[in-house]
């Protein structure tokens, strides 16, 4: 009996016992809770002029199996760029590099000090409680080097007191098996979390291989493509936090949350790979662990925190390969070792209604060892980053509020400061009718690999920089708890220079350098609505974006195409859309998103079926029954993926699956509960 197993049917008793404890409350285990809007004259100060979008809980708790890779692309207008399921997962904000969103948990960035980005497929949406989006400009508020934008997620203790279990296990095609397990207690003063999440699938499906033709005896092609199997594609994940939470009652709250993750995939063949699958194997281990401590003070008119971090993380790349009758031998064995610290000091002061004045100031030290041993080549480097941010916040009216940030940075080197500025004008207070208007000047350092990866490394390059500019509209119509809608249009223009693109050397390897002016516009529209009729609900949340992203830089060379083009991998349109209707205890959710061509040349020339990825439309639905059993609350859940059986891909030479299903069971016992 494996582990997994024991520990399943150990979860199972659990459950059981506790359920013989329940009593005969008969309290509502299970409720659907709906954004509500309060139309006022103004909005909080951090919020004055900025584009901002936050995710309802029901869309980050909506499946077992979602990683924030799948909860990006089916809510918001983020493009999520995915290698295959089960595999790496970055995002484009407003048609930038995945570097250019920055990501903050627990107010610590958990980007890649060596490549600037994250892996969404690593974060399962089960471990965010919080999740805001900040657009262009606005991403100034939290962070600095967001060229695109800006992404926070967030932990926190539970609203009620008592105890709570809550156990999911998920069980979808493919041989996938995804179990959570959260158990909390909140008292009086003291709150602890700790929550389990693991995933295991085999994850070999089915495709028809466009890349690969199928040769007759006497050696002509069949026009009939090959069918093939997504091989060396299994993955195995865990995850662990545990939250601790203290607050003194008297303005002093203290908290300590620690994350632990392992991550064991295989990396997938390519559509266009000719070696057989036996001949070769590709693996990439990842263990990661975060660790944030937090002090917070409330007074009458001064909020202030400090913040103290870590992480660690060893990620190994290993690829086996065959040669002959040989035994498979290690082709390449990259290890890198990256330890980061990170500290933070945080004050707000409030002098009257009108006023708001605040300073931020963060620091991180981050150390890398990579080393590749087959080709013996690495680097060891460490590196101060320092952000330090002033703001102001001014409402002369209560209908109008004024902001003003200035950041500056320093990575071994000063940046030049970056100042942004914010406007809303409440236009109609009846309908929550808002103008904004935000600009701001912002940089990006390069990472630890852009400067010193061997070889290829440029320790020369200049900083990223651009200017953002949005402007938008938003309003809120509601009709007491019966009716809410809520909507906002958002145009944006941005320009970046010197963008640092790796390109090949006569040398025979790659290397970054400041090349490319890119201008990236476009029109982001945002809806929320909820209308409730008796004992239906209908809770619907849309979005649609047109990205325009374009090389703007002076060609390399007599060859070059590229300028005046759409970059690789941006769609120009996408769009998504998710609506829950219940009745009773019953819930229906379908979720649809949508992404326009994109091109996989620089140049956007079509000489081949390569050159170009087609657009496609996915839809996913789901049908879910809840039941009440004195204290407790237990779902049953089947969802169908990919309903209508879509062909498509991410990303050039990565399958993606077909049709494919899930079920999954839910079971809440909770007991001590009373209110805050």
């Amino acid at each position: 009996m494996s582990m997994i197993t024991k520990i399943r049917i150990s979860i199972a008793f659990l459950l059981c016992w506790v359920l013989t404890l329940q009593g005969q409350d008969k309290k509502v285990a299970w409720q659907l809770r709906l954004d509500t809007v309060t139309i006022v004259g103004k909005r909080p100060f951090r919020d004055i002029g900025a584009t901002k979008t936050v995710l309802d809980t029901l869309v980050l708790r909506e499946n077992i199996a979602n990683s924030l890779a799948d909860v990006l692309s089916q809510s918001t207008s983020i493009f999520i760029k995915s290698y295959g399921r089960g595999t790496m997962a970055t995002a484009s904000f407003r048609g930038t590099a995945p570097s250019h969103t920055q990501v903050l948990w627990n107010g610590m960035s958990i980007n890649s000090p060596m490549l600037g980005q994250v892996d969404f497929s690593l974060i399962p949406s089960y471990f965010i409680d919080d999740m805001s989006l900040w657009h262009g400009a606005s991403s100034v508020n939290v962070s600095g080097s967001g060229l695109g934008g800006a992404i926070t997620l967030g932990t926190g203790p539970e609203r009620k007191k008592g105890f709570d279990l809550h156990f999911v296990q998920g069980i979808s095609s493919y041989r996938t098996f995804d179990d959570f397990l959260r158990f909390s207690y909140a008292g009086e003063k003291w709150q602890s979390s700790t929550r389990l999440y693991f995933a295991k699938s085999k994850n070999e499906f089915s495709y028809t291989n466009y890349d690969k033709a199928q040769l007759n005896e006497d050696g002509s092609y069949n026009p009939e493509y090959e069918k093939s199997t997504n091989k060396n594609c299994q993955y195995q994940d865990f995850h662990l936090m545990q939250e601790l939470y203290y607050d003194r009652k008297d303005g002093n709250k203290f908290s300590l949350t620690a994350w632990l993750m392992n991550s064991d995939r295989g990396v997938p063949m390519l559509t266009s790979d000719q070696r057989e699958e036996a001949n070769y194997k590709t693996r990439q281990e990842e263990t990661t662990f975060r660790a944030v401590g937090g002090w917070d003070r409330t007074a009458e008119k001064l909020k202030a925190s400090g913040k103290l971090g870590y992480t660690y993380t060893h990620m190994q790349y290993k690829y086996d390969s065959r040669v002959g009758e040989e035994q498979l031998n290690r082709m390449q064995n990259a290890s890198s070792y990256v330890y980061s610290g990170f500290m933070s000091g945080n004050v707000e002061y409030i002098p009257s209604e009108k006023w708001m004045i605040g300073a931020n100031l963060n620091g991180t030290f981050n150390y890398a060892d990579t080393w590749e041993s087959v080709d013996k080549v690495g680097y060891i480097e460490s590196r101060p980053e320092i952000s330090a941010l002033a703001t102001v916040r001014y409402r002369p009216w209560s209908r109008v509020g004024l902001a003003a940030d200035l950041r500056g940075m320093y990575y071994n080197k000063f940046t030049p400061l970056i100042p942004a500025a914010f406007l809303d004008v409440t236009l109609w207070p009846r309908y929550g009718l808002m103008f904004k208007a935000s600009i701001a000047r912002n940089y990006r350092y390069p990472t630890l690999n852009d400067l010193y990866f061997q070889p290829g490394g440029n320790p020369n390059l200049a900083p990223e920089k651009g200017f953002t500019y949005d402007t938008g509209l938003e309003f809120t119509l509601k009709s007491d708890e019966l009716f809410t809608l809520k909507g906002e249009a958002t145009v944006f223009d941005s320009h970046i220079d010197d963008w640092i693109l790796w390109i090949p050397t006569t040398k025979g390897y790659w290397t970054p350098r400041n090349v490319k002016q890119v201008h990236s516009y476009g029109l982001e529209l945002k809806g929320k609505a909820s209308l409730r009729l008796g004992e239906w609900t209908l809770w619907m949340d849309a979005n649609w974006t047109h990205t325009k992203a374009i090389n703007k830089s002076e060609p390399v060379s007599s060859e070059d195409k590229s300028t005046g083009k759409q970059l690789v991998y941006i769609p120009e349109y996408s769009s998504a859309l998710m609506t829950q209707v219940s009745w009773k205890d019953f819930f229906f959710i379908y979720k649809y998103n949508y992404y326009s061509q994109r091109y996989t040349t620089s140049s956007n020339e079509m000489y081949t079926k390569r050159d170009q990825l087609g657009a496609y439309y996915m839809n996913d639905v789901s049908l879910e029954k809840r039941f009440k059993w004195k204290q407790t609350g237990v779902s049953v859940k089947f969802s169908v993926y990919n309903l209508f059986n879509e062909e498509y891909i991410s990303v050039l030479s990565r399958p993606m699956p077909r049709r494919n299903y899930g079920f999954t069971v839910s079971i809440n016992p909770r007991w001590g509960h009373k209110s805050n």
